[in-house]
């Protein structure tokens, strides 16, 4: 190879470096910046192919998507002083690329370490202005949506990321506190439950003292009642008795005189001692003489 056709070999390598270095490519899911010597030139680089000089500019790409800050869990303290253990997570994507850039040097472990701190004063702040009913429950969507603005404001003017939203996703009392807190619910269900058992057994005591008394006036009713029928039945049978005695009486007397007779002599061992001319033997004295 000559040497015309060698120089002519390393102008085209170089060339073709030069040209491959001179074109760069950003994604619809990058921001980018474009720097001339480490200083920003074109501060939000379009998607799209672009060119720059090799060697002299650098281009500077950062993931455009969402990103999630997950924090650790911190520990507030509510406007009665308790202590609440909260676990936190925010969404966030970069805005403002030069600032971006100018704040992280493009790194997205440094924004977070940012981002974090601003997120624990925030949601410190506002857990100090409400109490625990009210941090837990009662305005947690509100509290999620002042912590997401102001959140949002301070980052933009100084980190150039945009915050989605901010999101607690767990609340719980400290483990010194859980005990005392389970020990103290724990009496007072005990509490709750002896006022149902004694009030239940009250209760139980009125209707079992009112089940007897029933009892007694329905049995008192039913043996009046029962001594009314048998009054009744009696004197019926009394009336019965006499109206039918009536019409024959001596044969009335001859037949209770039998009756006497056959009560008397019932057992063979009895002995009665009576005047022969009484009226007890009237009936025999009759039917011997005839």
């Amino acid at each position: 190879m000559s040497n015309k056709s060698l120089t002519a070999l390393i102008v085209g390598v170089v060339l073709a470096i030069v040209a491959w270095n001179s074109f760069y490519i950003v994604s619809q899911t990058e921001r980018a910046v474009l720097l001339r010597f480490g200083r920003i030139v074109e501060p939000d680089v379009k998607p799209g192919i672009h060119v720059k000089i090799p060697y002299v500019n650098s281009v500077r790409k950062f993931d455009g998507r969402l990103m999630t800050l997950d924090t650790t869990t911190s520990r507030f303290l509510t406007l009665e002083k308790k202590a609440l253990m909260v676990d936190s997570y925010a969404k966030w994507r970069v805005d403002d690329a030069e600032r971006f850039y100018t704040a992280t040097s493009g790194m997205k472990q440094i924004a977070d370490e940012r981002l974090a701190r601003r997120l624990e004063a925030a949601l410190r702040d506002q857990f100090g202005k409400r109490t625990l009913h009210e941090s837990v429950s009662g305005q947690r969507d509100e509290l999620m949506g002042l912590v997401t603005n102001s959140l949002n404001r301070a980052a933009q003017q100084e980190l150039g990321i945009e915050v989605v939203d901010v999101r607690v996703k767990g609340i719980d009392l400290p483990r010194e506190v859980n005990r005392s807190v389970f020990e103290r619910m724990s009496s007072e269900r005990e509490r709750e439950a002896r006022e149902h058992r004694a009030k239940g057994k009250e209760l139980a005591e009125g209707i079992r003292a009112d089940a007897d008394r029933q009892r007694r006036v329905l049995l008192a009713e039913a043996f009046r009642e029962a001594e009314e029928l048998r009054g009744d039945g009696d004197a019926q049978a009394a009336s019965i008795y006499a109206g039918a005695y009536g019409l024959d009486q001596e044969f009335y007397s001859f037949y209770r005189s039998l009756q006497a007779y056959r009560e008397s002599f019932a057992n063979k061992d009895d002995v009665l001692v009576l005047d022969p001319n009484s009226d007890f033997f009237r009936y025999l004295e009759s039917s011997t003489n005839r």
